[in-house]
C-alpha cells in the first residue's frame, strides 16, 4: 500500500518526537512491504518566522493532497502576546479547517508498568481505558461574535459558544459507533444545568440513543466528570463532549496515563472514496520549549499517534497493533524517558524511539 503522508514537525520538541514517529513509520513500511511517501511542511511558530503566516498556503496545499498528516506540536513563548492571527496556535486551527476534521479522539490508558508514574494511587488508576471524543469545529473557539472592544473600565471581551443540531449529531454518531466497538458505554458530558447550548447537546444525544439500543448512555455534568476522572476513572469507556470541555478533560486524562507525553490523538474528518478517514495525528502535549533540543522529550505520544494513523486513515489494523505491542514491550522493559520515572537511568528521545523500532 502507498502511504502518502504530510509531516509537520512544528515547534519545540515537536521536531524531536516527530523524528522518532517517522522512524517508526519507516520501520513499519519496511516490515510490512508498504511504500512510504513523505512530504514535510511548516506550521506554527517556525512557519511565522519563515513565511509570516502560521499556516502557509504551501502547507495547506500539501495537507489537502496527503492521505494523512502527522503533526509534532506548535507554540513558542515569544508569540504569547501576539494578536490571535499571528500566534502559532492559529496554524493548528487552520490545518484542522483545511482538512475538515470534526472529531478529536484521545485514548487514555493506564499502562500497568507506569502506574507508579501517576500521582494518583495505583488502585485508583489501574484498569483505566477510555477514549475521549471531542468535537472540533464548533463551540466557543469558533463562535461569533468574538473579540475585545472599548477601553478603560468599559473594555470588554466577548466569546460565543454555539452549536447546530447537525454538528452535534455528527460527533455523537461517531461516539456511539466507537462505543459499539468497545465496552458499549457512552458518557455524554455537558453543562445543561446552566447553558442552553448544552441543553440542545443533551437533547440531541438522547434522541440519537434510540438508534443505538445496545449502547448504554449516561449524561454527566462537566464539573462532575472532571471529579470522576480523578475519583473513579475506570467507570468511563467512551466520553463524548464539546470542544472546550474536551480540551480541558483530555489534558486531565494525562494524569491517569502518568505523563502527558504518553497521550496520542487523532483528529478525524470525512471519509475519502476509499473508505479511509481523513486524519490529522498528533501527540496531546505542547511544544515544551524549556526542554527542546535536549533529546529528553517523551516520544510515545507521537508514536501512538502513528498507530492511530495506520488504523484510521489506512485501515492497517495489524500494523497499528504491532506498533502498540512494541510500545507495551518497551514500556515494560523500563527503557523510557525521565518523565516516566524509570527505576534506572532514563532514555533519551532517540533511544526510546530506537527501542520501539527494534521491538517492531
Amino acid at each position: 500500500m502507498k502511504l502518502n503522508i504530510l509531516v509537520l514537525p512544528g515547534d519545540g520538541i515537536g521536531t524531536e518526537v516527530t523524528r522518532e514517529a517517522v522512524r517508526v513509520l519507516r520501520r513499519v513500511a519496511e516490515k510490512y512491504g508498504h511504500e512510504l511517501s513523505l512530504a514535510e511542511g511548516l506550521l506554527g511558530g517556525i512557519a511565522i518566522h519563515r513565511t509570516g503566516s502560521p499556516i502557509p498556503e504551501e502547507t495547506a496545499r500539501l495537507a489537502a493532497e496527503a492521505d494523512a498528516t502527522l503533526l509534532g506540536a506548535v507554540g513558542l513563548p515569544e508569540f504569547d502576546n501576539a494578536p490571535p492571527s499571528q500566534r502559532p496556535e492559529r496554524g493548528l486551527l487552520g490545518i484542522r479547517k483545511v482538512l475538515g476534521v470534526f472529531a478529536n479522539l484521545r485514548p487514555v490508558r493506564a499502562y500497568e508498568t507506569l502506574l507508579d508514574s501517576s500521582p494518583l494511587k495505583n488502585e485508583r488508576v489501574r484498569g483505566t481505558d477510555m477514549i475521549i471524543v471531542r468535537e472540533l469545529t464548533g463551540g466557543i473557539y469558533y463562535g461569533t461574535p468574538r473579540g475585545i472592544e472599548g477601553s478603560g473600565p468599559e473594555e470588554r471581551a466577548v466569546n460565543t459558544m454555539a452549536y447546530t443540531r447537525a454538528e452535534i449529531e455528527r460527533i455523537a454518531r461517531m461516539a456511539f459507533e466507537l462505543a459499539r466497538q468497545r465496552r458499549r458505554k457512552l458518557s455524554s458530558v455537558d453543562k445543561s444545568n446552566v447553558l442552553e447550548c448544552s441543553q440542545l447537546w443533551r437533547r440531541v444525544v438522547a434522541g440519537l440513543s434510540a438508534e443505538y439500543p445496545d449502547v448504554e448512555l449516561e449524561h454527566v455534568l462537566v464539573d462532575n466528570c472532571a471529579m470522576q476522572l480523578v475519583l473513579n476513572p475506570t467507570r468511563f469507556d467512551v466520553v463524548l463532549t464539546e470542544n472546550m470541555f474536551g480540551d480541558i478533560l483530555s489534558d486531565e486524562g494525562a494524569v491517569l496515563a502518568g505523563s502527558i507525553g504518553m497521550l496520542p490523538s487523532a483528529s478525524i474528518g470525512p471519509k475519502r472514496p476509499s473508505g479511509a478517514w481523513v486524519g490529522l495525528y498528533e501527540p496531546v502535549h505542547g511544544s515544551a520549549p524549556d526542554i527542546a533540543g535536549q533529546d529528553r522529550a517523551n516520544p510515545f505520544g507521537a508514536i501512538g499517534s502513528v498507530a492511530a494513523m495506520l488504523e484510521y486513515s489506512f485501515g492497517l489494523k495489524e500494523e497499528a497493533a504491532a506498533v502498540q505491542r512494541a510500545m507495551d514491550a518497551v514500556l515494560a522493559s523500563g527503557r523510557v524517558t525521565a518523565d516516566l520515572k524509570p527505576k534506572g537511568a532514563p532514555c533519551s528521545t532517540s533511544e526510546a524511539g530506537s527501542a520501539v523500532c527494534e521491538a517492531i
